[in-house]
């Protein structure tokens, strides 16, 4: 023993002698970064992140054999769907932004599908009423909407893609037919899923189940309805999936269970290329796509933060996250009442996005919590997503986001197809008045955004995060991390994250308005000083006991001629290059 001591005396004692910030980084990580809990992903020619790794690695070997980050992204999101169907699928639907490196132009697609159009808002208000329901419920065949995610595929591969179908689906097509190990954190949330959603019509139990349960982490799970249908878009293109064999047995199956969808609403949908909107921040150039989603609050967000100096008030601090929560409370009110399809409401973009609305109001932040707010334009949550990126030699960046909203959707699979159908449809107002008003043939209100963000002309970083109503908070957060606080790019998604909830929503009625002060989640990196000082100012806190969503992105740098990949620490995920 006295051997022992006089062993660690002079530790202990070198020890005295350090700094307490050098000794923490010295012990936490060898890099002295105390934020992350992994370092960025390094690479030249490529990189692809998602949240499930043999799906990033579908996504490298495409780029491998010569396919463009555009093909990549194309088959590592129909790998996802097959390995995280707990988040998205074929059923669903998909936003995407792309740099396009040969005409040096970024493009933003709206793949999303639409209401039934033999199905009239009288007819729909009348269901409800014989049901009981004053709103369109999560998992009934009200909530189905067209899927849009296939065209959005085609659409992206017959713009910029360089290698036949066939090959992008190649893999996948293995993966489902021979199978593939069901990974941790997706294990968990299907094995939940699972008890409720094998009660519903159709096929869910036969192609979602083992044994009428959930796979097991590290369980080989196997789709080959999946993998034959995905053949049948690998030979005949999307026709299959719209105007083909598939359309027709969805058609057949939608009419023998009292559903809602017919063939002519998959045969007149199409995909829309649309305008990105922007705003710059301190000098980058954020992007969002617009119109039916929220991409917009994120940049609403900004524009307020923009007037305070973040940098100086510091990461994580007390009056840090006040400013944050009290610019997402107002954001999300002009969300709530402004954010629809264009094709039937005129979305107000150059009030929204002036910085002069953003001033007025900035002046409605003050030092307590605010209970009172609604939008300040004249009008004339919890959904599972996957987020993912890939990039390439040229330059191609792709920023790409797939859902089924709820899980797995609604649990309606049509017998052979292999895929759920998604439940976006409950994210329409009944209002009448309402921009985001249910009507046919019309695009429901969505939370699933792509964020694209750029500097002097050049792409910068393809980034999101999945997760509901947070991804706005989710966006601002990482973009926040790296330009105001200097953090690299896992940092950024690795830093304790916060959510607020009880706001408006879209699906309310026209004339509701913040109330009280909703809901504040903290992670558990946060100090107790500074929740109590938030309690102070009137913020209901909690630490934990909410969802914060999952982060990837690709960073570009053009100095070095290399790009940083990033994959959420806190599950599956994995970024990669080559």
């Amino acid at each position: 023993m006295k051997r022992f001591y006089t062993l660690l005396f002079p530790f202990l004692f070198t020890l005295i002698l350090i700094p307490v910030e050098t000794l923490q980084a010295q012990i936490d990580r060898e890099a002295g970064n105390l934020i992350s809990t992994r370092s960025e992903v390094i690479a030249q020619r490529g990189m692809v992140a998602t949240s499930q790794p043999l799906a990033t690695q579908v996504g490298l070997e495409i780029l491998r054999n010569g396919g463009n980050a555009i093909d990549a992204a194309i088959g590592a999101n129909a790998a996802m769907g097959l390995m995280e169907p707990t988040g998205n699928g074929i059923g669903g639907d998909l936003f995407a932004i792309i740099w396009h490196a040969e005409s040096q132009q970024l493009y933003a697609l709206n793949a999303s599908g639409r209401s039934p159009r033999g199905l009239s808002y009288e007819r729909l208000m009348k269901i409800l009423e014989e049901k009981g329901e004053n709103s369109i419920p999560a998992y009934d065949l009200l909530s189905v909407s067209v899927p849009g995610a296939v065209d959005g595929w085609f659409e992206m591969h017959e713009r910029f893609g360089s290698v036949d179908m066939s090959d992008i689906l190649s893999e996948p097509i293995w993966y489902a037919e021979n199978g593939f190990p069901v990974s941790e954190a997706i294990s968990a949330a299907w094995r939940r899923s699972v008890p409720f959603l094998k009660t519903q019509p159709g096929a869910f139990e036969e192609t979602f189940t083992i044994d009428g349960e959930g796979p097991e982490k590290g369980e080989v799970f196997r789709n080959p309805d999946l993998g034959n249908t995905f053949r049948l878009l690998a030979e005949q293109g999307r026709d299959a999936f719209y105007r083909g064999e598939i359309a027709r047995k969805i058609d057949i199956w939608m009419k023998e269970n009292n559903g809602y969808l017919r063939y002519e609403d998959f045969d007149k949908h199409e995909s829309e290329w649309v305008e990105p909107q922007t705003v710059n921040y301190r000098g980058y150039d954020v992007y969002q796509v617009g119109g039916n989603v929220q991409g917009t609050a994120v940049l609403q967000i900004l524009n307020i933060l923009e007037g305070f100096d973040l940098s100086e008030t510091g990461f994580g601090t007390t009056e840090t996250l006040h400013l944050m929560i009290e610019a997402k409370k107002l954001a999300f009110e002009d969300r709530a009442k402004h954010y629809a399809d264009p094709a039937f409401h005129d979305v107000p973009y150059d009030k929204l996005l002036s910085k002069e609305y953003a001033a007025e109001r900035r002046e409605l932040i003050g030092d307590r919590a605010r209970r009172d707010l609604t939008t300040g334009v004249e009008v004339l949550e919890d959904g599972d997503t996957i987020y993912m990126t890939t990039a390439d030699e040229e330059g191609n960046m792709v920023s790409l986001i797939q859902s089924n909203f709820r899980g797995m959707g609604t649990g309606f699979v049509v017998p052979g197809t292999g895929f759920s159908f998604q439940n976006r449809g409950e994210l329409f107002s009944l209002d009448p008045n309402h921009p985001n008003v249910y009507a046919p043939g019309k695009r429901p209100f969505h939370t699933i955004i792509p964020g694209f963000l750029m500097k002097d002309g050049k792409p910068i970083m393809a980034f999101g995060n999945m997760g509901g109503g947070y991804q706005p908070i989710g966006h601002v957060s990482i973009l926040t991390n790296i330009v105001d606080f200097g953090m690299n790019v896992q940092q950024a998604g690795d830093a304790f994250r916060w959510e607020h909830s009880g706001s408006t929503q879209p699906t309310d009625a026209l004339s509701d308005k913040l109330t009280d002060t909703g809901q504040v989640s903290i992670e558990s990196g946060v100090s107790f000083e500074v929740v109590q000082a938030l309690r102070q100012m009137g913020h209901d806190v909690q630490i934990g006991d909410s969802f914060f969503g999952r982060f990837q992105a690709i960073m570009r740098d053009h100095e070095k001629g290399v790009y940083f990949g990033a994959s959420e620490s806190r599950v599956d995920g994995q970024a990669a290059g080559y």
